[in-house]
């Protein structure tokens, strides 16, 4: 069972914790257009793809009674380090000693015992474009909090991910998309066109895990059916939508439309068990 998670943050995540349960073989297509925080400032420091979310999904995938996972998240509160992760500066470091990102990520997967690959985007640091509100916006961090929003690219347009990254979405049987933000993350990995053009190509599963509910103003009055024409206008046709009736209303939702119980009893949080669950039921 091969399985590729596509977006980034804490959703992507969930989405690996719950891959991982039920899957073989996982990876994770992480966007590293972010360009704010502890990213933000290593990937201009240094010229990298940011590292954050890739951080989060080593995390994810890691060996649950590894103490590098807390290390990993140890954030610092003073000092030059004052905001970065300790996992970001672990990624960078290997990054600038070893010169090859993708090399930087396996060591960095190995110290907490991650099982899978952790690829990015693409091989170097990128800009997410935006129109939003009739008007041009460039860098995730002001993409997020532009308003009402049309559609995203990448800058450079023609920026290549991994060959990795590639060939893990041709063997895949499921292709699961979010949860997380759904233009600055999920659909920040779709607009690299390579990558779109192969989900375009897969045979495989594609699955959308629509987000609890609306962020705000990313996906301000959006309902289920929204983000599903939002994954269309991006060329993207997903085979399934799954969603939580306690999230988001569900709207005239032009896929298949699963409605199942994804979130922690709190309803703060996809949980990987169930969702495992749902995902498990969708193969093939």
């Amino acid at each position: 069972m091969k399985v590729v998670a596509i977006g980034g943050g804490h959703g992507l995540a969930a989405t690996l914790q719950a891959a991982r349960r039920y899957a073989d073989d996982v990876t994770a297509i992480v966007s590293v257009a972010d360009d704010g925080g502890s990213s933000g400032r290593l990937r201009k420091d240094m010229g990298i793809p940011a590292p954050g979310d890739l951080r989060r999904c080593l995390v994810a995938l890691a060996d649950p009674t590894s103490p590098w996972i807390d290390a990993f998240e140890h954030r610092f509160t003073s000092g030059e380090l004052e905001g970065h992760a300790f996992g970001n500066i672990i990624i960078a470091g290997l990054a600038d000693a070893t010169g090859d990102f993708d090399t930087a990520l396996a060591a960095a997967g190995r110290l907490p015992g991650s099982r899978g690959r952790v690829t990015p985007a693409t091989r170097e640091p990128v800009e997410l474009k935006a129109e939003a509100e009739g008007r041009a916006v460039e860098g995730q961090v002001n993409v997020q909090n532009a308003g009402r929003i049309s559609g995203v690219s990448v800058v450079p347009a023609d920026a290549q991910p991994p060959p990795a990254a590639l060939d893990a979405i041709a063997r895949a049987d499921q292709i699961v998309l979010g949860p997380g933000s759904l233009f600055t993350s999920v659909l920040a990995v779709v607009a690299v066109p390579a990558i779109g053009d192969a989900l375009n190509a897969t045979k495989a599963t594609k699955v959308y895990v629509c987000n609890l509910r609306e962020q705000v103003p990313e996906t301000t009055g959006y309902d289920v059916a929204a983000h599903v024409a939002a994954l269309g206008s991006h060329r993207l046709a997903v085979d399934v939508v799954v969603f939580d009736p306690s999230g988001v209303r569900a709207g005239d939702v032009a896929v298949r439309a699963v409605e199942a119980n994804v979130a922690t009893d709190d309803g703060t949080l996809h949980d990987p068990d169930r969702l495992a669950g749902v995902l498990r039921r969708l193969v093939g």
